[in-house]
């Protein structure tokens, strides 16, 4: 049985009612810029957030570009970022005026720690970029306190979390309620309170880059903060650097969301939940299937977070190996990531070696991701699974 990695066909026909009347109705007003129907989404993602500002941007990568060009970095401020992510983390942060500085992280959750990121800190280390990797949460109340322990600026990238959850206990939210909204949930820590992906830093970025586990028929982007200020600077900075038409205070870009865009995930949020359900279920199954085998080792999820697999990605021996066996079954796979960025050819003048970051380096050459999304069935999970139990103990 062939087993695609992503079919997004089938989420579009099962919404296709919906998403074609959203359509027509944007064509019809021929408003297709910003507008209402951005201020709407961007209102509805802030309620289910629960954060007071969002900000609707043309990408994921801009909505961590934004908010680190609104900081005016001066030439040698840094920024910490994990070296084990998708490039656009480390690439914002050049691009914004930043020096990044990469750092390790945990081998079992493949996110960044207050640790690593201490690690990796200088002098002028002037903000951190922790990533929400493929859907779990890094540990943000150590990564939080550390960083402000130091006066640094925290910019959480949950491009591949939204929706995620961390616990934290009741009194924590207590002391800060503005940053750690309490949400009801049943999963997870006993007695406390919840906090949404890009809720507990200074901002929170994602992307609804088609993939994701709310997509869009294209790029898109939203800054999300409890700072009215920087949501102003953002809103600026997106529109050429001013509200007012041939007025710019700034020096800003074109990164305006486009209403259809808008429109499309508006249709979309309202299904997101029920989606990371199925991915927890799928998730979950793959944990049975694989949870005894030699030379695979499960995604291992911290007990105080809720995780939304975006991707479900295992360790595994003869990585290469398999993937190639999967592949001449019709079983699709990803390879999130190749190499660490601080390999990357780019990224060369910051003086990145290989054996700097030995967690990075071994994971790159370990990793694989199975099909995850939302509509697979669990005759599929388990040919998945078949196939490469058959491939270990062939």
């Amino acid at each position: 049985m062939a087993v695609p990695f992503l079919d997004l066909k089938l989420q579009y026909h099962a919404l296709r009612a919906e998403l074609d009347q959203a359509i027509a109705r944007v064509v019809g007003s021929q408003r297709f810029i910003l507008g209402p129907e951005v201020q709407s989404l961007e209102e509805e993602m802030a309620q289910y957030l629960g954060v007071p500002f969002a900000v609707g941007v043309a990408s994921g990568t801009d909505a961590l570009l934004l908010p680190l060009k609104a900081l005016e970095p001066e030439p040698g401020d840094e920024v910490i970022v994990p070296a084990f992510t998708f490039f656009a983390t480390a690439g914002a942060a050049w691009n914004s005026g930043f020096t990044p500085v990469f750092c390790d992280v945990d081998e079992s959750t493949f996110n960044v720690t207050a640790g690593s990121i201490a690690a990796a800190w200088t002098d002028r280390t002037r903000a951190v970029i922790p990533v929400h990797l493929f859907g779990q949460m890094a540990p943000m109340a150590e990564i939080r306190a550390l960083a402000r322990s130091k006066g640094a600026f925290v910019l959480e990238d949950a491009a591949q979390a939204i929706g995620a959850r961390q616990g934290f206990p009741a009194a924590t939210l207590t002391e800060d309620p503005a940053g750690m909204p309490s949400l009801s949930l049943t999963e997870g820590v006993a007695a406390g309170g919840w906090a949404m992906a890009g809720t507990l830093g200074d901002a929170g970025a994602f992307s609804f880059f088609p993939t994701k586990n709310l997509g869009g028929f294209g790029d898109g982007g939203l800054v999300v903060t409890a700072d009215e200020a920087l949501a102003e600077i953002v809103a600026k900075l997106r529109v050429h650097g001013g509200r007012q038409m041939y007025s710019h205070e700034m020096v800003g870009t074109n990164s305006r969301l486009d209403a259809l865009q808008a429109a499309v995930l508006r249709v979309k949020l309202p299904h997101l939940e029920r989606w990371a359900e199925a991915r927890r279920r799928h998730a979950l199954l793959y944990d049975e299937i694989f949870s005894d085998l030699p030379g695979v080792s499960i995604p291992s999820v911290a007990s105080n977070n809720v995780h939304v697999y975006n991707q479900y990605t295992l360790r595994v021996d003869r990585r290469d190996e398999l993937r190639e066996y999967l592949g001449q079954g019709g079983i699709g796979s990803g390879l999130y990531y190749p190499k660490g960025l601080h390999l990357q050819e780019c990224f060369a003048p910051l003086g990145g070696k290989e054996g700097d970051l030995p967690v990075t380096e071994q994971l790159t050459g370990e990793v694989v991701s199975l099909p995850i999304f939302p509509e697979l069935n669990e005759s599929q999970i388990t040919e998945v699974g078949r196939a490469i139990r058959e491939f270990y103990t062939a």
